[in-house]
Order: C-alpha cells, then sequence, then structure tokens
C-alpha cells in the first residue's frame, strides 16, 4: 500500500513538473517583434452608412501606405523617430485628414496647427501650436524636440524656429482644400440657422487627427500626433495633439500613445499619461490601461475619442469610444487596418 501512494505521488509530482516546464515553453514561445508602428487617422461618428466605397478604399489605401513608409525605416534598422516621423508626414500631405493639407478651417476661415513629439528613451519631447506656414508640423515639432531647449513652441515664434532649422514654408494658401472650406460653412449656417450639425460634419468639429507610435529594433519607442485642430475653433484655442501626456505620451519601460478625440477632455483628463501610469503604477496590461481610461473613465467623464499605442513588447491597442477610427497597425509578417467598430 506504501509503495502505491509512493509511486501515485511521484507521479503526481512528475506531471507537475511537466505542466510548468510545458507552461514555460509556451511563454518563452511567446516572442518580442523585431519592431512594430501604429497609426491612427482620427475618431469620431465614422459610419460605414456615410462612407462611399471610393472614399473607404481612399482611406483605407492612405492608412497602408503610412503604415509601409513606417515599416520600411523600421525593417531597416531605422530610428522610431523617424518612422513616426516619416509616417506622419505622409498623413499631412494628404487632404483626406485632419492634419497638414487636410487641417480644418478655424472661424475665421484660417488654419491653425499643432503637433507633438516624444522619444520614449529619454522622455525628451518637443511641440508646436497654432502654426499656419509649416508644410510639416510634426517636422517642427520633432526639431523643438531636439534643437531646442524648450518642449512647446507657438504662433509666429515657433514658425520662426521651424524656418531657422530648414523646414519647409509654405503659403497659408496650401492649406485650403474645398472640402474642409464647405465643411466651415456649413457649420458657420448651422449655429447662425440654429440646426444639427451632420454626422460627417461633426467629425470634422472635433475628432480629425493623426498620430503614430513606433518601436524600433534598438528598443526604443517614438510617439507623434498632428491636427488642424477643432473645425470653427476661435480665439487662438489649441487642443491635446501638442500637449505632452494629453495628446502624446512616450517611455520605454511602460508604452508610447497618440491620442484623437474631443481635445479639452484629453488636456483635463491627461490622457495619454494616465495609460502609461496604469502600467507603471498599476501592473496593467497596455490592453487593460487603455480600456479602463478609453472606455470607463473617459466615458464617465463624458469624452470621446481614441488613442493607438504599444508598449515596450510591441503589444498594440486601439481602443476608443466612438462609432469608428481610422487605425492600423504593422509587425514582421502582421498588418492590420480597420475604420469601423465593426471591423
Amino acid at each position: 500500500m506504501a509503495r502505491v501512494i509512493l509511486f501515485l505521488f511521484f507521479g503526481i509530482l512528475l506531471f507537475s513538473c511537466s505542466e510548468k516546464s510545458s507552461s514555460t515553453v509556451k511563454t518563452m514561445e511567446v516572442e518580442k517583434p523585431e519592431y512594430a508602428i501604429v497609426i491612427h487617422g482620427g475618431a469620431g461618428t465614422i459610419l460605414k452608412k456615410n462612407m462611399t466605397q471610393e472614399n473607404e478604399k481612399a482611406h483605407r489605401e492612405a492608412m497602408h501606405t503610412a503604415l509601409d513608409i513606417g515599416e520600411a525605416v523600421l525593417k531597416e534598422g531605422g530610428s522610431s523617430l523617424d518612422a513616426v516621423e516619416q509616417s506622419i508626414k505622409f498623413m499631412e500631405d494628404s487632404p483626406l485628414f485632419n492634419a497638414g493639407k487636410g487641417a480644418v478651417f478655424t472661424h475665421a476661415g484660417t488654419n491653425e496647427m499643432d503637433a507633438s513629439f516624444m522619444y520614449g528613451k529619454d522622455q525628451n519631447a518637443g511641440a508646436v501650436g497654432g502654426i499656419s506656414t509649416i508644410r510639416h508640423p510634426i517636422s517642427a515639432a520633432r526639431a523643438v524636440l531636439e534643437k531646442s531647449e524648450h518642449v512647446m513652441m507657438a504662433g509666429k515664434g515657433a514658425e520662426d524656429f521651424a524656418k531657422s532649422q530648414g523646414l519647409e514654408v509654405v503659403d497659408p494658401s496650401y492649406f485650403y482644400t474645398e472640402r474642409r472650406w464647405k465643411s466651415l460653412q456649413r457649420i458657420l449656417n448651422s449655429e447662425s440657422d440654429k440646426t444639427e450639425l451632420s454626422e460627417s460634419d461633426d467629425v470634422d468639429k472635433k475628432h480629425g487627427t493623426v498620430g503614430c507610435v513606433a518601436l524600433d529594433k534598438d528598443g526604443n519607442i517614438a510617439a507623434g500626433t498632428s491636427t488642424g485642430g477643432m473645425t470653427n475653433k476661435k480665439f487662438n484655442r489649441i487642443g491635446d495633439s501638442p500637449i505632452i501626456g494629453a495628446g502624446t505620451f512616450a517611455d520605454n519601460a511602460t508604452c508610447g500613445v497618440s491620442s484623437t478625440g474631443h481635445g479639452e477632455y484629453f488636456i483635463r483628463y491627461t490622457v495619454a499619461r494616465d495609460i502609461a501610469a496604469l502600467m507603471e503604477y498599476g501592473g496593467k496590461s497596455l490592453k487593460e490601461a487603455g480600456e479602463i481610461i478609453i472606455n470607463k473613465k473617459l466615458v464617465e467623464k463624458g469624452g470621446t475619442g481614441g488613442v493607438v499605442a504599444l508598449d515596450r513588447n510591441g503589444n498594440i491597442a486601439m481602443p476608443f469610444n466612438t462609432p469608428g477610427m481610422y487605425r492600423g497597425y504593422a509587425k514582421p509578417g502582421e498588418r492590420v487596418v480597420k475604420i469601423y467598430k465593426e471591423d
């Protein structure tokens, strides 16, 4: 009888060790990707019923191209800073997105753009606000990060600094697009007539932004965000996009984040930093932290929008609380581009 009990004991012990060994192997098999990149092109009332096939195709193709550009940098061993800048520059040149060439109009009929950049290796950051003559605001934000002792510059001073760094200067008329101009007119008319905005105009009014976060082969995270702001904004209003900790955040120890949404809420509740803080102090995973902040805390406060984020292990999160968000990511051998909540 004693022999039987002893045999059973060793059998159970051997099975337990085998299970632990198997579990360890499974854990080891989940490898960190060489690189990762995630982008967004704005969030809001983006519904399939309001999107033509041509428009949807154009947006998806533009997102793929932005990912292609950033991924090409990372594949060759380039820095996350370069990947983020190049991807966002492409989106700034596309009239499809509310940034750069596609920037929306202010109440005065002008274009005022904001951008920010942050490097997770040393938490250095740069941002510009209210600029109207620099073709690529994201490059101006990077110049502030790398070539100045400051974090944020605004208006004419920011433009003068960008010019001194050799960045491309354009006439303000460069940013004019008929689509954005008509959107402003409809919003102005809705205010005077006290009528409701269409769903498409509501997207332009509060939620248009582009952003990118990348992890390079050296393990460094960079994040950037660029926007034309809010349609019909007044008094040189600046949203969350150029605010470090609200619209953009990066830390190699936790994650990188780029936000899009109703900026005032993202500023009040430091959304980008809050996600990283939940990971740093609360032990949450990237996915858990994103869901808590975007789909719980922000919803409770009345804020709308979303973020794209990645952590130091290349995990991706793209939570949002609106009907849609232009979003996508790429890793070695893996590519995703989505628009609607049901995608």
